[in-house]
């Protein structure tokens, strides 16, 4: 244990801060991005079904582009192209879902129906 210690210890004291600033980064960052599956979880078992929540996409849009931050900050191009190419597809679904809810209000869109549509909707 005093090892263990004394490691840490060590790492802690050779670590620029700036380094230490980006690991906690990395680490907010991947909270962020696993709060998604938590918030889609609850949701399928509160509706006993599969569901993908609005509140799925935000986090996957933060928690992405925290990640594709620390990607860029790491220069690993696996994780910036991986990390790149969702934000894309987050901020596509996020579009559907704003433009979908202008139309409902302007009274132009029918809603949501179908086994994929929100609990409540239609």
């Amino acid at each position: 244990m005093d090892h263990l210690h004394s490691l840490l210890v060590h790492w802690w004291m050779d670590t620029p801060t700036s380094e230490k600033i980006w690991l906690g980064i990395g680490f907010l960052a991947q909270l962020m991005f696993s709060m998604r599956f938590i918030v889609q979880w609850l949701a399928s078992e509160r509706a006993r079904r599969s569901i993908v929540p609005d509140t799925f996409w935000y986090f996957s849009v933060v928690g992405g582009a925290m990640l594709f931050a620390y990607a860029i900050y790491r220069l690993d191009p696996v994780f910036m192209l991986g990390q790149g190419m969702g934000l894309v597809i987050y901020g596509r679904n996020i579009y559907f879902i704003r433009t979908h809810a202008k139309s409902l209000a302007n009274g132009t869109a029918a809603p949501a129906t179908g086994p994929d549509a929100a609990p409540g909707a239609a």
